[in-house]
């Protein structure tokens, strides 16, 4: 069985609600959510554990270099990054 867009969605908000702690706003994040600049809970260590999650999750290697603001641009982006590095 395939995972989905929709599945990797709801998987990476949940890994970003769990290291930002902010479970309260869970419901409002969809695709279309800015990240990086939006979210102040989301800082340079909270990237690091995102990553570091995405890896552990995902079971996916992110290079220092894919680590960019595009990528943390918005809950989409984030979660288009990994489909195509599990595809």
């Amino acid at each position: 069985m395939s995972v989905t867009s929709a599945d990797n969605l709801a998987e990476v908000r949940a890994l970003l609600v769990s290291v930002l702690g902010i479970e309260d706003r869970a419901a409002t994040l969809d695709a279309a959510t800015p990240l990086l600049g939006s979210l102040p809970e989301l800082d340079s260590m909270a990237v690091l554990e995102i990553v570091a999650g995405i890896e552990e999750r995902f079971g996916i290697s992110v290079d220092d270099d894919e680590v960019t603001a595009e990528l943390f641009e918005t809950l989409g982006s984030l979660a288009a990054f990994v489909d195509e590095k599990r595809s």
